[in-house]
């Protein structure tokens, strides 16, 4: 199962999942940080799912969590990094859209060492 949307935040662009299980799924966003003169970033995670934690009715609302890499490009400031992400979805089973929030703070190791800290609001259509 695939999910094709937005992602609005830092950074802003565009979202996309593809689930291998019911737990389990990589999570690919393209996106331009406007904090940073619309440098271009990219970032692929492999998520964990917990649907346990919040029950609802309609739908599901699990809790992720996962890590992955991130590359950001600039012409004088490229970096490469890890991220570590958490995060909840809502699920409908009215309509085949999720709606995510989640946090990922990551620490970039080349070419230099440094922190960062990307998060946002997000809506995907499932397929």
């Amino acid at each position: 199962m695939w999910e094709l949307g937005v992602i609005l935040g830092e950074p802003t662009g565009l979202s996309a999942k593809y689930w291998t299980s019911r737990v389990n799924a990589f999570d690919f966003g393209a996106a331009w940080s406007f904090q940073r003169d619309g440098q271009f970033h990219f970032h692929c995670d492999y998520l964990f799912h917990n649907y346990e934690f919040f029950q609802v009715d309609p739908g599901s609302l699990p809790i992720y969590f996962g890590i992955g890499g991130r590359v950001r490009f600039d012409d004088d400031d490229s970096r490469i990094g890890l991220r570590l992400v958490l995060g909840a979805e809502y699920l409908t089973d009215a309509y085949p859209m999720s709606v995510f929030f989640e946090i990922a703070p990551i620490v970039d190791f080349a070419p230099e060492t440094e922190a960062d800290l990307n998060g946002g609001l997000g809506i995907r259509y499932v397929f």
